[in-house]
């Protein structure tokens, strides 16, 4: 049976540590959540155990529900954030708790999938955003593959001119385009 965590149930417990001693990319998400309206409701796709995003979020006033691929980390997220929701499952085809949002976060996950699951989340999360919602994602901005650290697993980057070809196609428009100080790029896009 395949493993729709992409490793990261098994390294769960070293990413948790490792996440939690990093601050990389809270800034970014901070100003973006500022955007939204108050107690709006937000995705944190591939949301691990909500530490530092999910956290931010709650802190700027928004309404956080979580979904991740690995049981190990949804349950670290019912377990930090009991008021929130969470289910535990792939992103690509998850049902996003048939709800809409103001906003969506995938910090860090959509590069561990393989291209057509990236294509999936982008067109899934798309269809569950509000019109004017906001969806900001991680990806490098060139098109390459490494080694994840944590799981020895591919990762792959489409590149920029393809996520923005399938953000389009999904009904997104480009918004604007952030590197932080880890050098994460972002892709912030909006639902038309």
């Amino acid at each position: 049976m395949a493993d729709s965590s992409n490793g990261y149930d098994r390294a769960s417990a070293e990413y948790l540590a490792t996440r939690r001693r990093s601050n990389v990319g809270l800034e970014t998400v901070r100003a973006w959540a500022g955007a939204l309206p108050p107690g709006a409701s937000v995705l944190d796709v591939g949301c691990g155990d909500g530490e530092p995003v999910s956290r931010a979020l709650v802190a700027a006033g928004l309404s956080v529900y979580g979904v991740d691929a690995s049981p190990s980390m949804a349950a670290a997220f019912r377990a930090n954030f009991p008021h929130a929701r969470v289910v535990c499952e792939p992103a690509e085809r998850s049902a996003l708790f048939a709800h809409t949002f103001a906003g969506a976060v995938a910090w860090g996950l959509l590069f561990l999938l393989p291209a057509e699951a990236q294509r999936a989340v982008i067109r899934n999360v798309a269809a569950a955003l509000e019109p004017g919602g906001r969806f900001l994602f991680t990806a490098p901005e060139q098109v390459c593959t490494w080694d994840d650290l944590l799981t020895g697993l591919p990762s792959v980057s489409l590149g920029s001119a393809t996520y923005r070809v399938i953000c389009r196609e999904a009904g997104l428009v480009p918004v604007a385009e952030y590197t932080d100080e880890g050098d994460n790029h972002y892709y912030d896009v909006a639902r038309r």
